[in-house]
């Protein structure tokens, strides 16, 4: 039998002794190693997984919603969001009913926005031409707007037990490294489908993105926690695949002019980004300035945004004349779609 570094013949068939060429199984092939794998997975993740809101029920909307936060986003800042998203939003019918300004002011701090409007777009689409019916197969979510390869794998496994595996960056790690290989492509896909568990598809796929996000981490894999540890080839090392993208660094001003008059709870100045801007669009932010260093700023904090690492000075003074913008009363800002590094200046400043 053909077996990687380890002697874990999970991605390969049995050859007969004159054939040199392993093949890559295909389906649910029988093979002792993946049964284990499979079997030891599955009873680490009955045991240990992370008691998360999105696992209470396989309501496919409530499935649907906590996979298009999750992408690109921690947990940790999902987990709020999810909950007064569902508060705002409790069913698909109220989702696509709303403004899209509603949607994103739900949304705001999760960045990624454009998830948000093709999340409010696939719920119209159930509504009004399927009669507010969900897809039950990966092929027909994938038909949804926003809705990729992966996003369309998980639901249908997890709401609707389809057997289809799914690949995303932890799946991916924890296949290159139990393989002791770098597997890329519709090999990856091809990988992942092999050792997927037919009989519990949703909880293997679910198994799989935890133990990559909980103890096959990136930089310090837990392998003496890890239940299949005895089946990894590479025990955590796998050749890098090239340097890192380094993070810029940039310095941005803003002005934060709050008025409160007559003993109101106040407003503050916002402006509108332009609807056709490629990031954040239609959302509102404070005014942008420049300064020479002459005085103090009210407060710094850092922001990131994907590859980029942000020195942010806010400074308390008016909005010049020139700029265009509205004032917003303080009230209302929960209801507006912020961006969220907006909410998080409001926020510093004890406004919001």
């Amino acid at each position: 039998m053909a077996r990687c570094e380890s002697g874990i013949p999970f991605l390969r068939r049995a050859q007969p002794e004159t054939v040199t060429k392993p093949q890559v199984i295909s389906g649910f092939a029988p093979n002792p190693s993946a049964t284990r794998f499979r079997k030891d997975l599955l009873g680490w993740y009955d045991r240990h997984a992370r008691r998360l809101p999105w696992r209470e029920s396989r309501d496919p909307y409530r499935v649907w919603l906590s996979e298009v936060m999750l992408q690109q986003t921690r947990v940790a800042a999902v987990i709020g969001h999810y909950g007064e998203f569902l508060r705002r939003f409790p069913k698909v019918q109220k989702l696509a009913a709303a403004r899209e300004a509603s949607v994103l002011a739900v949304w705001s701090g999760l960045g990624y926005y454009r998830r948000a409007r093709m999340l409010h777009a696939a719920a119209k689409v159930i509504v009004r031409e399927h009669g507010g019916r969900f897809p039950a197969t990966a092929e027909e979510w994938r038909e949804l707007p926003g809705i990729g390869r992966y996003t369309a794998s998980a639901i249908a496994s997890i709401a609707f037990g389809e057997a289809v595996a799914v690949v995303d960056g932890n799946v991916e790690r924890v296949l290159g490294r139990i393989s002791g290989r770098r597997l890329a492509g519709e090999e990856l896909w091809q990988a992942a489908e092999d050792l997927l568990d037919r009989r519990r598809p949703g909880d293997f796929n679910q198994a799989m993105m935890e133990l990559g996000a909980t103890v096959c981490t990136p930089r310090v894999p837990g392998c003496l926690t890890c239940p299949v540890v005895k089946l990894c080839a590479t025990r955590g090392e796998l050749p890098a695949g090239g340097k890192a993208a380094r993070q810029k660094k940039r310095e941005i001003h803003y002005v934060l002019d709050f008025r409160n008059e007559n003993g109101s709870h106040g407003e503050v100045f916002l402006v509108q980004r332009a609807r056709d801007e490629s990031l954040m669009a239609g959302m509102w932010e404070l005014p942008e300035t420049a300064r020479d260093g002459a005085s103090s700023p009210l407060f710094t904090l850092r922001h990131s945004i994907t590859m980029t690492d942000y020195t942010v000075r806010v400074w308390r003074a008016a909005t010049p004349s020139r700029v265009r913008g509205k004032w917003i009363p303080v009230g209302t800002l929960r209801r507006v779609a912020l961006t969220g590094l907006a909410r998080k200046v409001l926020r510093k400043a004890n406004i919001l």
